[in-house]
């Protein structure tokens, strides 16, 4: 294996852009929060605090994801080469 065939297998051909990562963050998130809003409104029969269950999570989970992308996008562990 040459220096360069190394090289191509250590590091990602390509890696998302920031604003990829947080459209998917978010698209990830609204379909977590309407199941999390079917959940809450089922055991508490509120659909206020079902809504603010749903919507403060859509918020923390939303940040959560995109870090949690953005720090699986630099470990080069798992990465194929084209």
């Amino acid at each position: 294996m040459t220096s360069s065939d190394r090289d191509a297998v250590a590091r990602p051909v390509s890696r998302d852009a920031h604003t990829r990562s947080i459209v998917k963050a978010v698209s990830w998130r609204m379909a977590g929060s309407i199941d999390t809003f079917v959940i809450s409104f089922i055991i508490t029969g509120h659909a206020m605090l079902a809504g603010s269950i749903a919507g403060t999570e859509l918020i923390t989970k939303i940040l959560l994801y995109y870090l949690h992308e953005r720090l699986w996008t630099a470990i080069p562990w798992g990465h194929r080469a084209k």
